[in-house]
């Protein structure tokens, strides 16, 4: 606000408020010794398209012969209750050169508060400044004083300065002043020579002082000191504290009619000014959330610009009272309230317009009451609307109806699908319905008894022994549900190749989706003497794409990861994962237990067969009851120095964690300390059923983690790790890290040695190449055999009888039967096709051929 105006103009929480200082009216003959410092709150009326008083307020001041003047007014920050409140500074001339000044606080209730007065032997003129506390700061004298309501006591900055062009809060520094000063010279060499030059050549410099920390800040993080003898006014837009480095993007109006973008110190944008001698610049977010930069000039005019790609005027007023920038209208964004000079009207807001340079354009003086023409239009202009919304309502309905009847497809799909896959479990012929009876129409050559497909080569699969499930258990571990189905030893089968399904029971839901879940396979021998699990691998990420794309066309099953191959001696556990949280939604489950595998048969020490099996290995239930009760819990107690969780618990948990095994290697010093790392810090005990592998039960996160520690020789081991994430595993490291002699080397190790996997890495080629030969060169015999190519070299036309057929109405008949033929064959010869099943069968094998063989390339690499 201008300084010594006796009616000020404010805004606050959308409302404008108005200051005036007014006599007090007295009886005939009284003396006058009472000034009153009134305020109008006056609010926008949206239906009037007028400013009306909502409520006023009046604070009186015993005045004497003193003349009281309003200094200026703001909206700042009370320190005792944090509320934003607005503030008048006022002066009262005394006697002897004295000056006194007031700072009023006006509450909500419209009822004035005295926050604190002060005297001084002069008047303040320079950029005075109302900031948070509240607190007073103005110039003097080229020396920076500043007063607030805390301590009541005038206070001087260390610091001459010759204007203030901004004042404001600047993160972890609190209330800071941007100023100007003459050029102070470093003594010392360790200044930046750019800047020093700088400061030289210009005689000026900018410096940011921090009011409540008492320090200085850098001026380059605000502007180069070149601009320090134009800038006149700065509006800092935004600021923070990036790597304890000082990051501020501001505007600056300049003396050679100017408004600048500044980005961290750097010039970034620049805008001629339409008019002369601009003195503030301050900013507004619009409707459009464009943001303005409101200039005001000495003489009266004002300007917004706009920044987009570059700076640019966007408008221009003349003869301008005030501006000034709020939510007037109570749509959520700023607008701008220009107050027009009229000399014919004495109220302050007859001549008024609040615009956002958009949408938003209100000015008085114009009737807005809609005219019969106005409604005419009005009316048409709903009817075409009511006409657009009914034909997206129309095209609605037909989208909801298509996806409707592509739900129930799908349903269909996957209800056919779990009745083949129960047919192939219980042993029965599945009968697919016909495309007639499925509403569909074929767009292949119809094929009848392909000789290659799938489901003919699952119904030869042999008849399985009943005795090779030894146990089939559940447990419920974190969210996860964990079931296990225990092998006999007599049954040999590929372990690769060994996964387990979960299908849910018909009874507990209609089209019995198939369960997604991961597999891993769990060898345990005789002597317990470690547990070796063959967890699945990542995948190398292009076949993992593969993976991902054949899992879409299967109900959206996982596929079975394959698992790394392990001896048969022992007992084997294969075992299935799965999110306990989806299941929970049924409140009681009923699923069918599946193990896939392929049975092989060996004759005279080689592989002659191997065939797809499905097998049967019963059900499981689970209920909230269940896990309310705690029923399939993994327990794992003390008792006497061991742990006492039972195997079905052990494996449980080995199935949810993660394995890690690490080398580490000592050249001076022995690994003893593990060893008391383990049972003391890490509070590990032993398993009663292995007793290599001990259990943690430490308090935390690191609960639950089971380790195993082989010592090779006293300066060698081989320390594994079962833990839940990659969070317990860093907490384990960080903690192992601490005890182990600084000369330790931990090396994280590769599952399988080299050698092996050179080994399986070259019969995996060896079948990826027999996979690719057996696949295709038998059936491009076989169709070279079948079919009678028109173009073949030894296939030479007799010319000779040419002549004689074309003599004769029969002759040319016969010629005519005889160039079809031709044509046919020749068509049949460019049209050869591969039946659907059989290119899927080819496809899948080498896929599984080749997904092997990078695998064992991957875990080489």
């Amino acid at each position: 606000m201008h300084l010594g105006e006796q009616e000020q103009f404010l805004p606050y929480n959308g409302e404008v408020l108005i200051f005036k200082l007014s006599k007090a009216e007295h009886a005939e003959g009284a003396a006058d010794k009472t000034m009153n410092l009134c305020v109008r709150r006056m609010a926008f009326n949206r239906d009037t398209k007028l400013f009306v008083q909502k409520s006023s307020g009046v604070f009186s001041m015993h005045a004497s012969h003193l003349k009281i003047e309003i200094i200026c007014c703001s909206c700042t920050v009370d320190s005792r209750t944090g509320i934003i409140l607005p503030c008048i500074l006022m002066k009262k001339k005394k006697r002897n050169n004295v000056v006194k000044y007031l700072l009023v606080l006006l509450h909500s209730s419209n009822k004035f508060e005295l926050s604190f007065h002060f005297k001084l032997d002069y008047e303040m003129k320079e950029d005075i400044r109302l900031f948070p506390g509240p607190s007073v700061l103005w110039r003097h004298a080229n020396k920076l004083f500043y007063i607030s309501s805390d301590t009541c006591t005038i206070l001087s900055a260390p610091v001459q300065l010759s204007s203030v062009v901004w004042t404001g809060e600047i993160e972890d520094e609190g209330t800071v002043v941007l100023g100007i000063r003459n050029a102070c010279l470093p003594e010392t060499e360790d200044e930046d020579e750019f800047f020093t030059s700088d400061r030289a050549i210009w005689g000026s410099e900018f410096f940011a002082y921090a009011i409540e920390t008492q320090k200085m800040l850098p001026g380059t993080c605000f502007m180069p000191h070149a601009y320090s003898r134009v800038v006149s006014s700065v509006c800092v837009c935004k600021n923070e504290m990036l790597k304890k480095q000082l990051r501020v993007s501001l505007v600056a109006v300049t003396q050679k009619n100017q408004l600048i973008w500044f980005q961290d110190g750097l010039p970034k944008g620049v805008c001629e000014l339409p008019y002369e001698k601009p003195y503030s610049v301050r900013t507004a977010v619009t409707s459009s959330k464009d943001l303005l930069f409101i200039v005001s000039f000495a003489s009266g005019n004002t300007c917004a610009v706009q920044r987009r790609d570059s700076l640019q005027v966007a408008s221009k007023w003349q003869k301008v009272k005030s501006v000034v920038v709020d939510d007037f209208i109570g749509c959520g964004s700023e607008q701008l309230l220009l107050l027009f000079k009229d000399d014919s009207n004495t109220d302050v807001l007859s001549m008024f317009k609040i615009t956002d340079l958009g949408e938003i354009n209100y000015v008085s003086g114009i009737n807005y009451k809609p005219n019969v023409p106005a409604a005419e239009g009005l009316q048409e202009n709903g009817l075409l609307t009511v006409q657009a919304l009914e034909r997206r309502l129309q095209a609605g309905c037909t989208s909801v109806r298509e996806l409707q009847q592509h739900l129930r497809l799908k349903k269909r799909v996957i209800l056919q699908s779990c009745r083949a896959l129960i047919d192939l479990v219980e042993e029965r012929a599945h009968i697919l319905p016909t495309a007639r009876e499925e509403g569909l129409v074929s767009l292949w050559d119809d094929v009848e008894n392909p000789p290659h497909s799938l489901s003919k080569e699952t119904s030869l699969a042999s008849k399985v022994p009943e005795h090779f499930i030894e146990k089939m258990w559940q447990r419920v571990v974190g969210d996860s549900l964990v079931v296990g189905v225990k092998l006999t030893e007599s049954f040999y089968l590929s372990l690769s190749d060994v996964s387990l399904s979960l299908v849910m029971d018909q009874e507990f839901s209609l089209i019995s989706p198939i369960i997604e879940c991961r597999n891993k396979i769990i060898k345990l021998n005789k002597a317990f003497s470690a547990l070796a699990v063959s967890s699945c691998q990542i995948e190398p990420p292009p076949k993992k794409m593969k993976l991902d794309l054949h899992s879409k066309n299967d109900l959206n099953k996982e596929a079975p990861e394959k698992c790394s191959r392990v001896q048969l001696d022992g007992e084997k556990t294969v075992v299935a994962v799965t999110s306990l949280s989806p299941l929970l939604a049924f409140h009681r489950v009923c699923c069918i237990v599946l193990l896939h595998a392929k049975k092989q048969k060996h004759w005279n020490g080689s592989l002659q067969e191997s065939k797809k099996i499905s097998v049967l290995c019963g059900k499981i239930l689970l209920s909230l009851e269940d896990i309310s009760t705690g029923k399939y819990s993994v327990k794992m107690q003390r008792d006497n120095n061991y742990c006492t969780g039972s195997m079905e618990d052990i494996l449980a948990v080995l199935a949810v964690s993660v394995r890690f095994s690490f080398q580490i290697v000592s050249s001076d010093w022995t690994l003893t300390p593990v060893n008391s790392w383990l049972l003391r810090e890490m509070e590990c005990t032993p398993f009663k059923a292995c007793h290599d592998n001990i259990f943690c039960h430490k308090a935390g996160n690191v609960y639950g983690t089971i380790f195993n520690w082989s010592l090779k020789h006293p300066f060698e081991g081989v320390l594994t790790l079962f833990c839940r994430n990659l969070t317990v595993l860093f907490q384990c490291l960080h903690s192992l890290t601490r005890i182990l002699p600084p000369s330790c080397d931990v090396k994280l190790l590769r599952y399988g040695s080299k050698s092996l996997l050179i080994e399986q890495l070259a019969l995996a080629l060896e079948k990826e190449m027999l996979t690719w030969r057996n696949s295709f060169f038998p059936k491009e015999s076989k169709a070279d055999n079948s079919l009678t190519w028109g173009n073949e070299p030894d296939k030479k036309i007799n010319d000779a009888p040419l002549a004689s057929l074309l003599g004769s109405v029969e002759g040319v008949q016969q010629f005519r039967k005889k160039l079809q033929s031709e044509r046919e064959e020749c068509v049949q010869s460019m049209n050869q096709t591969m039946n659907g099943a059989l290119y899927q069968e080819i496809t899948l094998k080498i896929a599984e051929a080749q997904l092997s063989s990078d695998r064992i390339v991957w875990r080489l690499s």
